[in-house]
């Protein structure tokens, strides 16, 4: 009787278990998980987002919270202005993203013998800076290509309409879609803002 061996068995273990299944799976767990227990996220957002957001920061946590339920390994993205070479999403970055949360959650009980929503805000982005100056990263970049969840969030957040509109102090709307009677009319400040 023959030995099987490693290559052998490995192939043959592809071949029954395609890896698109693996990683489908692998995101649909971190989906689930991030939405049967949202703690960490959300006491990230309140660490790491502007803190002129208040309640707007729950608001920004759920939105990066669809971006990532949405995500579709493969799918066609926009081209960039000026070519028409065509671009697809990569691997799911949830999975890794969850494991940083787990870290993070993780970091806050062996440090501070505390879950990381229950530490103070200077805490929490104690940890957060840690885990980003370890991972070597000093830009945004952008959200499906950032390698610490922190970054992804901050990215989401920042392309967003309520950013552009906080950052200028006006009701600009980013990306909606504004009757040309008003394009010319210069954008209101924002509710309880002075002119």
């Amino acid at each position: 009787m023959p030995l099987v061996t490693r290559r052998t068995f490995l192939s043959a273990l592809a071949s029954a278990v395609p890896l698109t299944a693996i990683v489908s799976r692998a995101h649909a767990a971190a989906i689930t998980d991030l939405a049967h227990d949202p703690a960490t996220l959300v006491a990230l957002g309140d660490a790491i987002l502007p803190g002129e957001l208040r309640e707007g920061r729950r608001i920004a946590v759920a939105s990066f919270q669809r971006w990532i339920d949405g995500y579709r390994a493969g799918a066609e993205l926009e081209h960039g202005y000026g070519t028409s070479a065509l671009t697809f999403a990569g691997p799911t970055p949830a999975t890794r993203w969850m494991r940083q949360l787990d870290d993070l959650e993780a970091q806050a009980r062996a440090r501070h013998g505390q879950p990381f929503a229950a530490l103070t805000i200077a805490r929490r982005q104690a940890l957060v800076r840690q885990a980003l100056d370890a991972a070597h990263i000093t830009s945004l970049g952008g959200t499906p290509g950032a390698q610490h969840v922190a970054q992804a969030l901050l990215a989401h957040w920042y392309a967003s309409s309520a950013a552009h509109d906080l950052c200028y102090q006006r009701q600009i709307g980013r990306q909606s879609c504004r009757p040309l009677a008003q394009q010319a009319r210069k954008p209101l400040p924002l509710a309880g803002r002075d002119a």
